[in-house]
């Protein structure tokens, strides 16, 4: 921007859009102060690199708001979590799958941790069906993100919403 500039010869745009041409950075540089503007490097890459005559305030102003305006589009994918023991019961698991059923259709994926406490850490290969069993539930709507694994004193597994 203005005095930074270190190019010998830069492409100019002018402050409406039109092609200036190419000339020295001093030359751009004089132009944008007569226009009382600043001269911004759009194009540092290109050969020689392309300038433009521009309000600098407005033009970051302008970028924030494009910036913000293409976050507030774009859609936040959660991640929901189920929490249950080893030794659930089948009511209970069906409970639990409808309530991931609900997340996945809402677009967000589902991490399924088994919390294992005390004893039941001698039992925990035992308890990986019941993992196995939840996404087999959920196959029609949702892919495994992440096989089943251990973390501590818990086995976690991640479901996502099936790409069609």
């Amino acid at each position: 921007m203005n005095g930074q500039i270190r190019d010998r010869e830069v492409r100019l745009i002018g402050v409406h859009g039109e092609q200036l041409g190419i000339m020295s950075a001093r030359e751009a540089q004089k132009l944008a102060d007569e226009a009382k503007l600043d001269l911004v490097k759009v194009a540092p890459q290109a050969k020689p690199p392309v300038c433009k005559i521009i309000d600098y305030g407005k033009y970051r102003y302008e970028m924030a708001r494009k910036a913000k305006e293409a976050k507030r589009k774009q859609k936040q994918i959660e991640l929901k979590e189920i929490r249950m023991s080893p030794n659930i019961d089948s009511n209970d698991l069906m409970t639990k799958t409808k309530a991931a059923r609900k997340f996945l259709e809402k677009g967000n994926k589902v991490k399924i941790t088994l919390r294992f406490r005390g004893r039941e850490m001698a039992h925990v290969s035992a308890s990986r069906h019941i993992l196995e069993e939840f996404a087999e539930s959920l196959e029609d709507i949702a892919s495994v993100d992440k096989a089943p694994k251990m973390e501590g004193r818990s086995m976690s597994l991640v479901l996502a919403v099936k790409k069609n």
